[in-house]
């Protein structure tokens, strides 16, 4: 196990009927900005609900960030919260929604040019000027709710941010929040955790028994539950195991110690940049056939996950490797997701335009051990479409 430092200031606020506790979670006098994406919080009553527990205070609303939030978007929010002195944001949403919100809590008071945060990183920032959040998560999918990272959408792409700024102080998981929620992002949900998990743990082993243990028990429920809470969206019991999945899937915590891959997110990325796939629905498609290109160096962490995971014990090493890969690809298309890139896209030339962005992007030198070079790439999306 390599050496690290650990710190989650993410205080988690789980279970039903607990809104009415954001009271206390934020100062009396704070004047709070709440952001959010389309409709849906306004629709079935969580904004009202939101508001009313906030009492008295001073509230604002910023409304519209959209999935994949857009640099020009949260700039404005920002401005906003300049302006209007915003001492607390409370991000009601998904994951966009509180990527976006912890940009916006960077950048409302940054003094240089904001892009700055996605290009150069955020060691720069002066703690003191940058705002405390909150949120409210409505879907379950990204851990973005106990965690410093964010991918923003800006005109060069989508970028990354990292910061132990913008960790939210408190966030609210009540998993009946979810219950109205799409079967699509449900499934959208159960897929993005299950990917988290797998960025760090698919690698190669350093005797991390203990995150390998979580990492694996996290993937048996999301395998478990997965189409029980998609095909049964008031069962609380499901969905609360689903919630909890995603939060502890990128809380940091299984990821301490260990090497980690990230590839299938970067060339995902440019999938959705390139094509508008839901960016759960590019994991899905990417993972399976890195796996396969990856085989031999990936070969002890996938028969361990054959083993753990599917219990596949019979057959050779190559045969249990198949049977692993086979299982994880039908387990996503169980789900109603496609594994298959020509399901979105119509013409494989398109695939030189994925390659030219990882190029432009820097992409050229991806996986734990940084040798899955453009051709790698190339022929993972081949051998995907």
């Amino acid at each position: 196990m390599f050496n690290f430092d650990y710190r989650n200031p993410t205080k988690i606020v789980f279970g039903q009927n607990r809104l009415n506790e954001l009271d206390q979670l934020i100062p009396a006098d704070a004047k709070v900005l709440i952001t959010y994406g389309g409709g849906s919080v306004k629709k079935f009553g969580t904004l009202d609900a939101v508001k009313a527990a906030l009492g008295q205070r001073t509230v604002l609303e910023f409304g519209g960030i959209e999935p994949n939030p857009r640099y020009q978007t949260l700039m404005q929010a920002a401005a906003l919260a300049k302006a209007e002195q915003i001492d607390f944001l409370l991000a009601v949403g998904g994951g966009s929604v509180m990527d976006g919100t912890k940009f916006i809590a960077l950048a409302s008071h940054y003094r240089g040019d904001c892009a700055e945060l996605l290009f150069k990183g955020t060691e720069q920032v002066d703690a003191s000027a940058v705002l405390p959040l909150g949120t409210v998560a409505t879907l379950p999918a990204t851990g973005s709710e106990m965690n410093g990272n964010a991918v923003i959408t800006h005109p060069d792409g989508k970028l990354a941010l990292s910061s132990p700024l913008a960790y939210p102080q408190f966030s609210i998981l009540d998993p009946s929040l979810t219950f109205t929620l799409p079967k699509i992002q449900v499934a959208n949900g159960v897929v993005d955790a299950f990917v988290h998990v797998c960025e760090q743990y698919m690698t190669y082993p350093v005797d991390a028994r203990i995150q390998d243990r979580m990492a694996e028990g996290i993937l048996r429920t999301l395998i478990e539950i997965g189409p029980i809470t998609i095909n049964e969206p008031n069962n609380y019991a499901a969905r609360a195991n689903l919630v909890w999945s995603a939060t502890n899937a990128l809380n940091g915590l299984i990821g301490v110690g260990v090497p980690q891959d990230w590839a299938t997110h970067c060339i995902g990325h440019e999938l959705t940049a390139r094509f508008g796939i839901d960016h759960a629905q590019t994991l899905a498609i990417v993972m399976p056939a890195l796996w396969q290109a990856r085989r031999q160096q990936k070969a002890a962490k996938l028969l361990q996950y054959a083993e753990r995971v599917w219990d596949i014990c019979d057959g050779s090493d190559e045969q249990r490797i198949d049977a692993a890969i086979a299982k994880t690809r039908a387990f996503f298309e169980s789900l109603g997701i496609s594994t298959r890139l020509s399901h979105y896209a119509d013409d494989e030339n398109s695939i030189d335009d994925i390659i030219a962005a990882l190029d432009a992007h820097g992409m050229t030198q991806l996986t734990e051990t940084q040798d899955l070079g453009l051709d790698d790439s190339r022929a993972i999306l081949q051998s995907a479409w």
